[in-house]
């Protein structure tokens, strides 16, 4: 889903804003395949320098045993299965084991390399719970290949010559998932431990948080695997708790017998905790109609195969499948648009021209047809409490998750004002619904065109959302909790303006442009 952002209608984009637009041009899944690539590329490139040994034989070998052997046995397996197969999923896979396992022309090696390719695409069908797999794939397979004295896991991209450019990808890979207080808690955790172990057989501080982060996986980790979003509970407070779990279990030494401790043995406890801390599996959605919002927007509403639990606010995460890849993946989120109660499950979505090869199937659909969605989750919720006196800012289409806030009956008992944000009266999208809500609707139109009947519109020069704008528009900003909702440069630009007005308790939700 994206907004379109007009220069009259908001705050200037920003930086930050800049920057979630041009990543938002790609899924999560593909941004992780892109970093890895390039991190696969600078791998070589340091052998050839001389700051690795492996040679370049073993190197490409490895490379395209990892890949061949992922991509051919997931694709076999879901053909097995009757499934789809993911071929990102199963690139990101192979390429996660390349830094995993040791290249080398040893036979026992090669075979250890190969059984963890393998058990890593089979554990997504075998270990799978409605259609989302338990354990993290990579980790899956090379702990089960240490186990059996095959092959064990080095982790050797923890190795100071390529922080130059894992820092970075790291960085950016975090950035994109909004992933980076998760990602805080399990470093600070671990270096920590790691660290204190260290001081302890005498080497100084600074040495030994250089050794943590340098020569210990915890940055390889933590951006590539911790952070694997089918391993991960929905909510943020879960995530930061399984992210000190995971930490210790990383960093504290244990050996009981055959299981010793491992960065693959604390991912996947960290996958079980999440999974018993209420992962949502997988639910089927047949097609049962859609219906235009606005000339640019339309609703696609689905039956679920059971009900599916979602607070208000949440997204949902489909599986997408098309013959064309459009640089994006095939999953993509979406925030749901319903009420938890209601027997369909609704999505509203941004469909001028030019589409998406995304959005062209859903375009496509003919009712019966049938869908997968992989996840539920995300925070962008309201506080318990109703007596907590609240600014709803939605831009474009960003007034999707609201839409779950108002069917839910959410925002009845509360002191609500919902700032829409359009280009024109004509796309101010759910005004009906928004009208029957009782919330006090303010609109806002770069064109300057009265909003549909019912709503209100912004008093006359008050219609740009800058800070003294929102001010002017609601002035106890400061005592509302605002939530942003809308494209990556608006929500930074009106989170932005949010801050300077007083706000105080800014939550956002940004879609990416699907």
């Amino acid at each position: 889903m994206s907004t379109v952002e007009t220069p009259s209608a908001g705050p200037a984009p920003t930086i930050a804003g800049r920057l979630d637009t041009m990543l938002g041009r790609f899924t999560m899944y593909r941004l992780i395949l892109l970093v890895l690539a390039g991190l696969v590329a600078y791998s070589l490139l340091l052998d050839v320098l001389g700051w690795l040994t492996f040679g370049i034989p073993e190197m490409l070998a490895h490379l395209a045993l990892c890949l061949l052997l992922t991509y051919a046995s997931n694709r076999s397996l879901a053909a097995l299965f009757r499934v789809r197969p993911h071929s990102e999923s199963s690139l990101i896979t192979g390429l996660l084991l390349y830094f995993l396992f040791w290249p080398s022309f040893q036979a026992m090696d090669i075979a250890g390399v190969a059984l963890a390719c393998v058990l890593a695409s089979a554990s997504k069908y075998a270990l799978a719970w409605r259609g989302r797999h338990v354990f993290n794939p990579a980790a899956l397979g090379a702990f089960v290949t240490g186990l059996t004295g095959l092959n064990i896991a080095t982790w050797w991209a923890a190795t100071p010559a390529m922080l130059w450019l894992l820092v970075p990808g790291v960085l950016l890979v975090l950035y994109r998932t909004r992933k980076f207080l998760m990602a805080s808690v399990f470093t600070v955790v671990s270096t920590s431990i790691i660290t204190m172990e260290l001081l302890r057989a005498g080497m100084g501080l600074g040495m030994g948080v250089w050794q943590a982060l340098a020569q210990r996986p915890v940055l390889f980790f933590v951006g590539f695997m911790l952070s694997e979003p089918l391993t991960l509970p929905p909510r943020r407070w879960q995530q930061l708790s399984l992210a000190a779990v995971v930490g210790v279990v990383f960093a504290v030494p244990y050996n009981f017998g055959f299981i010793a401790n491992s960065p693959e043995a604390a991912l996947l406890v960290g996958n079980l905790a999440a999974f018993l801390l209420g992962q949502r599996g997988g639910v089927k959605l047949r097609f049962a109609s859609s219906r235009p919002l606005t000339p640019s927007t339309t609703e696609f509403s689905f039956r679920p195969s059971h009900p599916v639990r979602f607070l208000p606010g949440q997204y949902m995460e489909l599986d997408l499948p098309h013959a064309k890849t459009d640089g994006k993946g095939r999953r993509r989120v979406f925030s749901l648009a319903g009420s938890p109660t209601d027997r369909l499950v609704k999505f509203g979505v941004r469909t001028a021209e030019p589409l998406s090869a995304a959005k062209k199937v859903l375009l496509g659909l003919q009712p019966g047809d049938e869908l997968t969605a992989t996840s539920v989750g995300g925070d962008f919720v309201l506080s318990r409490d109703p007596n907590r006196p609240v600014l709803l800012v939605a831009a474009g289409i960003g007034i999707t998750p609201f839409l779950s806030h108002v069917a839910s009956g959410a925002l009845e008992e509360r002191d609500a004002v919902l700032l829409l944000l359009a280009r024109s009266a004509d796309d101010v999208a759910y005004a009906d619904e928004l009208r029957a809500s009782g919330v006090r609707v303010l609109v806002c139109t770069a064109d300057g065109s009265e909003p549909p009947r019912g709503l209100d519109a912004a008093p006359a020069g008050n219609s740009r959302l800058d800070a003294d704008g929102l001010k002017a528009l609601v002035p106890d900003i400061a005592g509302r909790d605002v939530y942003v909702s809308g494209s990556p440069s608006s929500v930074a630009s009106l989170r932005r303006a949010a801050r300077r007005a007083g706000a105080r308790r800014v939550h956002v939700d940004s879609f990416s442009g699907y």
